[in-house]
């Protein structure tokens, strides 16, 4: 049996070390921040993800998954090493790979035999050679070690669904024996492999998220234009969306994409091509459009509720998508701090997201305990994540409930008849204002 070490314990490093437990390895998942595994040895989660905090008890419970902030422990008594560490942005855009130099590091410091080092964190092709060099440098002694890429492909929110049925597992790797260990690894998954090369497996990473990144742009270009001429962005999509070349799945206008890996994975990926003299066009104009899309929102607030300033304004989700309460580069929080700044007294709720210190959000933005508190006295409420629990609104009792019965779906979530039959102004992305039938006037 494999024993497994994994170095981080954010997001991908706990789903990873935990599903891996899951499967019957022994896992030791490492962490440099002592506060995160205290709360990790008292049954707590840094993070919320659905289903998660039951798997992590069952497999500590059983003893096949323990929490250190040992690097050594987690090391010396495992033969294959995740490194699931964070790689955040830097101002200029590009990934910052601090972490995951210190890892290998680490790694290098307490090694003891032969290992098999399998990049687990999203890095810009190139790392793994930089990671092995790393190793070798800092290895007091010299022990086989082979540095294997395996991006992983997990969606907040359905990140256990996501391990444990995956698409395909990508294997950048040039050694027949690791190649053989890690095939043995996932083999309970019975999911396709595909193996590469090293910087292949590396690229693949960032071409998903950018393809990925690249729908949702364009839905939401389309959805621009719709609006102008008058055509139904949501017939749009059913009919082109039908052509199996091109599919529905992230083809729902909206507010653009957020999180932590969408905006950084495409920009890191400008980055990478500007370093090599390629002019990333088709990249530039997916964060450009994406960054337009708050804006459009904001602007359409303000066309129909008139000037901001000293107005209300609900919003329904804070998270960049439901099931998590992850709130980097969301777009709900990016509307939420615009209304703010525009005067707009702001009273938003989400199921999940406790917004704590650096979390980007305006201070003087109220949480509201339920969806109705922040619909109250409203002049508009927007809902800006689409939780499931927002799909099933009262809209007559949001009718009683608001100064101003203006719904505006950033979601497209509902059907614009039953929001009208009960009242309610009813704007989505995609639809003409000046077709709008309004409870109240245009401004």
């Amino acid at each position: 049996m494999h024993n497994i070490g994994v170095l981080g314990c954010g997001y991908v490093g706990l789903v990873t070390g935990a599903c891996l437990a899951e499967l019957g390895k022994r896992v030791i998942c490492s962490d440099t921040d002592a506060p995160k595994i205290q709360s990790l040895h008292d049954g707590a989660l840094p993070f919320y993800e659905p289903g998660l905090l039951e798997l992590v008890l069952r497999n500590q419970h059983s003893g096949r998954l323990a929490f250190s902030t040992s690097v050594a422990s987690a090391v010396s008594e495992s033969d294959i090493v995740f490194i699931a560490v964070g790689t955040p942005m830097t101002g200029d855009g590009r990934t910052d790979l601090t972490h995951v130099y210190e890892a290998a590091i680490g790694i290098a410091h307490a090694l003891n035999g032969p290992k098999i080092v399998v990049n687990k964190s999203t890095v810009p092709v190139q790392t793994g050679d930089v990671v092995a060099g790393l190793i070798e440098e800092h290895a007091p002694s010299a022990h086989e070690v082979c540095v294997v890429s395996n991006p992983e492909f997990l969606r907040e929110g359905s990140a256990i669904a996501d391990f444990m049925k995956p698409d395909r597992i990508i294997l950048g790797v040039a050694d027949s024996a690791a190649e053989h260990v890690m095939r043995d690894l996932y083999a309970p998954l019975r999911a396709p492999i595909l193996v590469t090369d090293v910087k292949t497996a590396e690229m693949i990473k960032y071409t998903a998220n950018a393809f990925l990144a690249t729908k949702i742009s364009f839905i939401n270009e389309i959805a621009g234009i719709c609006e102008r001429v008058g055509a139904d962005i949501a017939d749009v999509i059913a009919g082109a969306g039908s052509d199996q070349r091109i599919g529905m799945s992230y083809m729902q206008p909206g507010l653009g994409f957020g999180g932590s890996c969408l905006p950084k994975d495409v920009l890191a990926l400008q980055r990478m091509a500007e370093e090599v003299d390629i002019a990333p066009r088709v990249l530039s104009a997916v964060l450009a459009v994406n960054h337009k899309q708050v804006e459009m929102l904001l602007d359409l607030v303000g066309d129909v509720v008139g000037p901001l300033c000293g107005k209300r304004i609900g919003l329904l989700g804070l998270s960049f998508k439901p099931n998590t309460d992850d709130l980097r580069h969301s777009p709900a929080v990016a509307v939420a701090n615009g209304l703010a700044s525009s005067g707009v007294l702001v009273v938003a709720h989400d199921p999940a997201a406790r917004p704590k210190a650096g979390s980007g959000l305006d201070q003087r933005i109220i949480l509201a305990s339920d969806t109705y508190e922040a619909a109250n006295d409203a002049h508009g409420l927007i809902v800006a994540t689409d939780w499931n629990e927002y799909k099933q609104i009262d809209f007559t009792m949001l009718k009683k409930l608001m100064a101003e019965p203006v719904l505006f779906d950033a979601r497209n979530l509902y059907d614009p008849r039953k929001v009208r039959a009960a009242g309610l102004t009813y704007v989505k992305i995609g639809m003409r204002l000046d077709r709008l039938p309004s409870a109240m006037p245009l401004k």
